[in-house]
């Protein structure tokens, strides 16, 4: 049984909120299908242009490939800075304990007990602790608020008993 609580204050950086968005998109999106197929769609297009006639097998190859790079340059370069400069509480002083028996969440306009089980997914990747309530929403931890190794530990401990499905990056 984990006895200790973990006490964090904090503010969010524009790059603490970036990098969490960013591993969430590529946590959903298959990277490993999707870079592939818009090279492999863009090759065959500019393959196709030498045939005289699949000019238009050519122009939906390209026109997909362009589809497929602008809807991930979308979701890592535009998207995610856009998100926190457009969001008044990322700019807000964050309070938060993690207990065994709850969650104290305190900001300049919350202040809350929640219970762990609203938390369903953990997304942990090189920077911050992605905590998912809902299949889109999510809390962001960044790792660089723990004052140490130990306190870091025991969030880890708290998450491994607590949340259900926990993802490593």
């Amino acid at each position: 049984m984990i006895t200790s609580t973990v006490s964090l204050c904090f503010r969010y950086t524009e790059s603490d909120y970036v990098r969490a968005m960013r591993a969430h998109y590529a946590s959903r999106m298959r990277l490993w299908l999707d870079i592939p197929s818009m090279v492999l769609l863009g090759i065959a297009g500019a393959y196709l242009w030498q045939s005289s006639n699949l000019h238009w097998l050519s122009i939906v190859s390209i026109g997909l490939s362009v589809i497929l790079a602008l809807i991930l340059s979308l979701a890592f370069v535009v998207i995610p800075p856009l998100a926190f400069r457009r969001e008044p509480k990322f700019q807000d002083e964050y309070s938060l304990t993690f207990s065994q028996e709850c969650i104290h969440f305190k900001t300049r306009h919350i202040d809350s007990e929640l219970q762990w089980n609203i938390y369903s997914k953990a997304l942990i990747d090189t920077h911050s602790y992605v905590l998912y309530y809902g299949t889109r929403s999510f809390s962001v931890i960044p790792k660089r608020v723990f004052q140490n190794a130990d306190q870091q530990r025991t969030f880890e401990q708290l998450i491994v008993h607590h949340v259900p499905k926990i993802v490593a990056k």
